[in-house]
């Protein structure tokens, strides 16, 4: 919805979903390279943090844990809040307030699941992949179906690049934003690099895979939405896929909210189960409290980290709307992919004889960079408030790393204080230091041995 309303047109939303995909092929194969050069979990973090050293590296882990992870969540589930209630109040939009406390609720919940087993967690997120795949297959052939019979006059070139509004070059790139934020989470397999079996193989076999067919998907998803939707009414709808199936499917119109409702919900899980590697890896490297980077006892799950998020995301619903929510993530989520692919060529002018498995042509990265540069420039242009905003809380990171993480020999009170409240957590969350990792953190209590 927010790529059409951007585009101003049909077609070009179309292309839009179609570069939007080649973009992230491009940008995972740099990853696919960088992967196995540096092959540590915490992908863009880690990376980052071997280039360009702590600094870079701690703007990134600042970024990611207080609005990158945080902000996307808060988009999922206010989603699937959205599609629950949507059949509940057909005739208006479902309640400011109502959508909240659902989206509060689902988040609480499954960081209570996440915190209680990893099993559980892991099964519902194969449970709950499967609504994602119910959903869009059948829009998808509920669309084709439709095109068969004729109904795509949204979709004839005379009609399709029927512009809105006069196309400016800053709103397209806000389209791509819109769609960077569906595709997000093509990186994902770099923060478990170090569990990944046989990387050098199966790394850009993922790749070669996956972008193309969410590609297709996306795609044909939206052609189908065209060919039983006006524009008009799909930029009108609160909940596109109930209003497809309202519209198409008559009395099976209840299955659309149930399966995105699935999606949405296994689509909190997984981020919730994956932003507890990045806390991880960034207390390793003694850019966070280690106590981010311990686990329950017994069950042994990541609950301080788990909660850290949980609470952030929980702040984020409260002040933000999903639209401006959306463009706000996929500013700081391009800028985050752009510096750690111009690291990738830092790095080869720097080690240039390090062991490279996989190593890309040079214009893949440039070619990149440039898109990148040209899409920030011109949607910081257009959207300078909500842009802008994530480049401030970006840069807070600055003092925040030279008191906390540079500045090693801190007051004695300083260090009794975050002794105090690690001991506080640890007694309250029952949680401990992985043992077998426990020889590559520096204690944040330990003046002399922290890391820069």
């Amino acid at each position: 919805m927010g790529v059409l309303e951007h585009a101003g047109s049909v077609g070009l939303s179309l292309i839009v979903w179609v570069c939007g995909g080649g973009i992230c092929a491009l940008g995972s194969m740099c990853y696919a390279e960088l992967g196995v050069t540096i092959p540590k979990s915490g992908g863009d973090y880690s990376y980052v943090t071997e280039i360009f050293g702590g600094l870079v590296g701690f703007l990134l882990l600042w970024s990611a844990v207080l609005i990158m992870y945080p902000t996307t969540l808060a988009v999922i589930a206010l989603t699937f809040s959205n599609y629950v209630l949507q059949p509940v109040f057909q005739n208006c939009v479902p309640p400011y307030l109502a959508i909240r406390l659902l989206s509060t609720t689902c988040i609480l919940f499954l960081t209570w699941v996440n915190c209680s087993s990893v099993r559980w967690a892991t099964r519902i997120q194969d449970f709950f992949t499967v609504g994602k795949l119910l959903a869009l297959v059948l829009i998808i052939i509920v669309g084709l179906v439709q095109i068969c019979r004729g109904h795509y006059d949204a979709l004839r070139p005379s009609q399709a690049f029927e512009f809105t509004r006069d196309p400016s070059v800053g709103q397209i790139a806000l389209a791509f934003l819109q769609a960077s934020f569906a595709f997000s989470g093509w990186n994902f397999l770099n923060y478990v690099t170090e569990e990944v079996v046989e990387p050098r193989k199966n790394l850009p076999r993922a790749i070669y895979i996956s972008i193309p067919l969410v590609t297709l998907v996306y795609t044909m998803t939206n052609i189908a939405y065209f060919s039983s939707m006006t524009p008009e009414e799909l930029l009108a709808s609160n909940a596109v896929a109930v209003t497809f199936g309202e519209k198409l499917l008559g009395m099976f119109s209840w299955v659309m909210p149930i399966s995105v409702a699935l999606s949405t919900f296994g689509g909190i899980n997984g981020y919730l189960f994956t932003s507890s590697r990045l806390c991880f890896s960034g207390a390793r490297e003694g850019h966070l409290p280690y106590l981010l980077a311990m686990i329950h006892l017994k069950n042994c799950t990541p609950i301080p980290a788990l909660l850290v998020c949980c609470t952030a995301t929980i702040v984020i619903l409260c002040i933000g709307e999903t639209h401006n929510l959306i463009n706000y993530v996929s500013f700081i989520n391009f800028l985050s992919y752009g510096v750690t692919i111009a690291g990738l060529l830092y790095y080869r002018w720097k080690k240039p004889n390090i062991l490279r498995p996989i190593k890309v042509s040079v214009l893949i990265p440039v070619s990149y960079l440039v898109f990148w540069a040209v899409l920030l420039g011109f949607s910081l242009y257009s959207e300078p408030v909500v842009c802008g905003m994530g480049i401030v809380i970006m840069l807070t990171g600055v003092p925040v790393y030279f008191v906390g993480v540079h500045w090693k020999n801190k007051p004695k009170f300083v260090y009794n204080i975050v002794e105090c409240v690690t001991y506080v957590g640890q007694k309250l969350c029952f949680v401990v230091f992985p043992q077998e990792d426990l020889s590559e953190i520096s204690p944040l209590t330990a003046p002399n041995k922290h890391k820069d």
